[in-house]
């Protein structure tokens, strides 16, 4: 029980970074790799004001210091024309040493004993089970931002930034402004993706500069995983299904380690081993089909 407790608590906060990575990847089209900084930016900024008495405040400004990633991220590509992935790859590697700025020059910091969102929620319900408040406190944010996302994504600006991920060149000709719906839809995104890494923070306890390496790929695990259990209907469906793939990667997470196959630090092989095979299923589909459509063939060539 404590299992599927512990994993679905650590499903909504990581939800929160694959709904980031969705934005991106499914909705602009666009391979962002920012993320791993900007979720440790989130994450630092977060702490940083945690450990200064102002807990609340950390997860505002862990949301607004991803917004504020991505929009460099989209900056980088659209006003100097570099490409995305580079875009990404200089973001996350300048926001390294802005990271380590913000946390003191320390590759770490410590919350234990300090006011954090989740225990003041414990103070607040002190009959209440902490890992039920944990709990409840990870879904109602996921659950807010996930209804805030698909009611923006019906506004105006948010099928804008829609049609730009699926026909930027249709969109340009429409007289609107690419680089905007660019530059705002990789703002919400890492947004998110901060947000997560802040709320991360406070429910661990601390933060470290390296909590950012590989969640590139726990995002896009997450989204495949809900894409191919649940399909691809539209936008809204896409949001909630690549939260319900961040519970199903965080419990075969937790199964594979448990189970004692790999020791913890294979934690970023078997995150890869899912996106790949998870990538695969279309293509192994495809094999199986023309092996069917072969078989009947020869047997339609002997058997006339």
């Amino acid at each position: 029980m404590t299992l599927v407790v512990g994993s679905l608590q650590l499903g909504f906060i990581y939800g929160l970074l694959a709904v980031g990575v969705y934005i991106a990847f499914r909705i602009l089209d666009i391979p962002d790799l920012s993320a791993e900084g900007t979720f440790t930016f989130g994450l630092a900024v977060s702490a940083a004001l945690t450990a200064k008495g102002h807990p609340l405040t950390g997860v505002l400004f862990g949301l607004l210091a991803g917004c504020l990633g991505g929009a460099v991220t989209g900056l980088l590509q659209t006003k100097l024309r570099i490409h995305p992935i580079l875009a990404g790859i200089l973001t996350m590697s300048g926001l390294y040493s802005v990271n380590l700025a913000v946390m003191g020059s320390s590759s770490n910091i410590s919350l234990v004993g300090l006011d954090t969102l989740f225990r003041m929620a414990f103070d607040l319900f002190p009959e209440v089970d902490k890992e039920l408040i944990k709990l409840v406190l990870s879904a109602l944010f996921c659950a807010v931002l996930v209804a805030v996302l698909a009611i923006f994504f019906k506004t105006n600006v948010g099928l804008c930034i829609r049609a730009t991920g699926d026909n930027e060149d249709m969109v340009r000709a429409s007289s609107i402004n690419v680089d905007a719906t660019k530059i705002l839809a990789l703002a919400i995104g890492n947004g998110c993706i901060g947000l997560s890494g802040a709320l991360l923070a406070q429910y661990q306890g601390f933060a470290d500069i390296s909590s950012g390496i590989g969640i590139v790929a726990v995002g896009l695990a997450s989204v495949i995983i809900g894409e191919r259990i649940f399909g691809q209907r539209g936008v809204t469906w896409g949001l909630v299904v690549t939260v319900v793939g961040s519970v199903v990667y965080r419990l075969i997470i937790a199964l594979a380690l448990k189970s004692n196959l790999f020791p913890a630090y294979f934690l970023k092989i078997v995150s890869a081993v899912i996106v790949a095979a998870a990538l695969s299923v279309p293509a192994v589909k495809e094999v199986l089909v023309r092996r069917k459509i072969k078989k009947e063939g020869l047997r339609n060539a002997v058997h006339p």
